[in-house]
């Protein structure tokens, strides 16, 4: 036997937080027929029956147009689930129940939980769940999500409800054609419905000094700033020992498979495949977990004890020009540091438009990896200043291509009939759940893992296949051969042939851009070896530097800077945006518009910069 549950709620109502302390590993994600809105459907199991639950995309509401509102509606109404457990935040219970006074529309079986409670004991608010239950007509349970022991209660509830389900008895409000008059008669419903049955001990809410600080307008931005670079400092060094385990995996594996192999007169490229690619594989897929895994400690701490709602509140005015909400600035921060981090700090986000639009444009972002190259390649044609001038010249076009990102995906993504300001209370400060943040941050790190693996072992089986060579001398590759081939085409965007696979490898790994250049003008290492191991071999950059001033101009050095910035940050970046969006077609669009940029950026600089250079 089974039953089904589906579960509502608004964003940052713990909704999440609930539906994976059901539901644990049995669980897939996928995307709604026809839609790409996230699709969660898991199932547990309680006293010998089976039940499947299905998480709802968050909304504020249920008569907006957004995808996620038209899926919830259609999926409510057409009965799919026995039971729809409402959510609603305990804290803030007044601005929370719009949805339900939605929902009582519907007319569908429901029982309501009011989650947060530890919260909003916090704040002086006393709540009444039985006096609500009795307005209503359905069960009210009281609720703490972080807390694994209340889990039992709402099993037994969810169980007893689908045996005997209850309907709201309270009439809904009447909906009408007016916006604002529908939104007067919610609040009215509200209000009636709340009168009586919730206390608040302080009247007047007393500003912290802190958030007299956080508020201020230039100010607040710079302690936002400062706390998320903190933030990601953190994250970092919560990565470094799983990635110093993660390292050690291609220098332990290397020399036994590839004596072992070859001893067994195994092809080279399969003792290559297997001595080399497929150890440095699972590096950096243990690195992109580990990074995934800081990232949502850190993410998860700010959550929990108030700081985003603050972050979002001093910059949802200067994002919204991007069509962003001021929650986006966290993951672009985060971009800094590591693409990845950036892509998965967007599960902040309301939606999924928001959140496909805001992995966008943390892509143009540079990370860290970026910083660690360019100015030493910059350094081998140009002064210090010049150089200077170079990653300046570099921001400045940060901030158009996040522009023109915008305008280019925002109309699909985030249309600006579906945009509205943002209105929310500040949350109070309250201590974080270490063990709920902590199993929610290795959930979503094992999950990137698991489903990351397949992806990069795909792409980089393909690469291989383009770089082996024999006797690991760079002509003798189909890249090679493919490069020089094209060469004329890529003349004319700026770069040769040796530029170009430094560009294509730069793709995979920005780490491996000074081992290719190594490979293609000193004949070092292969392309492979450069490829991956990036992160551990060393370049002598003062004969490189002779190599490559011999060999190319400047303005081609200028060009290719340029392109490799803004080329597609590399491939667990795109990987993790495919993993996090569940979908291919929009992966494939940001990253083809990102290296047909790239490309157009490379052959205007060059060109421009070949007037005023010899």
């Amino acid at each position: 036997m089974t039953g089904s549950i589906a579960l509502l709620g608004q964003p940052n109502s713990g909704k999440s937080t609930i539906y994976n302390n059901l539901t644990g590993s049995r669980q897939h994600v996928g995307n709604w027929a026809g839609k790409t809105v996230e699709k969660n459907e898991g199932s547990f199991t309680y006293q010998g029956k089976k039940y499947n639950v299905t998480d709802l995309p968050g909304s504020y509401g249920l008569s907006g147009n957004s995808d996620e509102e038209i899926i919830t509606t259609d999926f409510i109404k057409s009965g799919q689930s026995e039971l729809i457990v409402v959510l609603v935040d305990a804290s803030q219970l007044e601005r929370s129940m719009f949805m339900l006074a939605e929902f009582a529309r519907l007319d569908q079986p429901a029982l309501l939980v009011l989650n947060m409670m530890d919260v909003a004991k916090e704040m002086g608010k006393e709540i009444d769940t039985k006096a609500l239950e009795k307005k209503l007509g359905i069960p009210v349970l009281p609720f703490n999500a972080t807390d694994a022991g209340e889990y039992e209660t709402l099993k037994k509830l969810i169980a007893k409800e689908l045996k005997s389900p209850h309907k709201l008895t309270v009439p809904a409000p009447e909906e009408q054609r007016d916006i604002k008059a529908d939104g007067r008669e919610k609040f009215e419903w509200v209000s009636n419905l709340l009168s009586n049955v919730t206390k608040t001990k302080e009247a007047v809410y007393q500003m912290s000094k802190f958030d007299r600080l956080m508020t201020r307008p230039v100010l607040g931005k710079l302690i936002c700033i400062g706390v998320v670079l903190l933030a990601f400092l953190v994250a970092m060094l919560i990565m470094m020992p799983f990635m110093g385990i993660g390292q050690m995996i291609p220098t332990l594996l290397h020399d036994p498979i590839d004596s072992l192999l070859t001893g067994w007169n195994v092809h080279p490229w399969i003792v290559s495949v297997f001595s080399l690619m497929l150890p440095n594989v699972l590096y950096f897929t243990i690195s992109m977990a580990s990074f995934v895994f800081g990232v949502n400690i850190v993410f998860g701490f700010l959550e929990e004890t108030g700081f985003l709602a603050r972050a979002a509140y001093q910059f949802d005015g200067l994002l919204s020009k991007l069509g962003l909400q001021g929650k986006a600035i966290c993951p672009m921060l985060m971009g800094f540091g590591c693409t990845i981090g950036g892509a998965c700090g967007t599960r902040v986000m309301d939606n999924w438009g928001q959140r496909m639009l805001a992995m966008s444009i943390v892509w143009a972002i540079p990370c860290a990896s970026i910083w660690s190259i360019i100015p030493v390649i910059s350094g081998m044609f140009f002064s210090w200043w010049q150089t200077m001038l170079v990653c300046v010249g570099i921001l400045c076009y940060v901030v158009i291509t996040m522009v023109v990102v915008s305008k280019v995906f925002s109309r699909k993504l985030a249309p600006k009939e579906t945009r509205s300001g943002m209105i929310m209370e500040l949350p109070p400060y309250h201590k974080a759940h270490w063990k709920h943040i902590i199993k929610e941050a290795f959930y979503k790190a094992w999950d990137i893992f698991k489903r990351a693996l397949s992806t990069v072992t795909l792409v980089s089986i393909l690469f291989y296949v383009l770089s082996f060579s024999k006797d690991g001398n760079v002509a003798n590759s189909l890249l090679y051969r493919v490069g020089t081939l094209i060469e004329p085409i890529t003349r004319f965007f700026g770069m040769g042939w040796q530029t170009f696979m430094a560009f294509v490898s730069g793709a995979f790994a920005k780490e491996a851009v000074l081992g290719t250049l190594n490979a293609v003008f000193m004949g070092g290492n292969s392309l492979m070896e450069a490829t991956f191991y990036a992160k551990t071999a060393s370049t002598d950059t003062a004969l490189l530097g002779t190599a490559m001033s011999q060999g190319i101009a400047p303005a081609e050095a200028l060009a290719f800077m340029f392109a490799t910035t803004f080329n597609i940050p590399c491939l667990m970046a795109l990987s993790t945006t495919y993993k996090e969006s569940h979908s291919l077609k929009w992966t494939v669009k940001v990253a083809l518009f990102y290296i047909c940029n790239a490309l157009i950026l490379s052959c205007v600089v060059y060109h421009i910069a070949s007037l005023f250079m010899n």
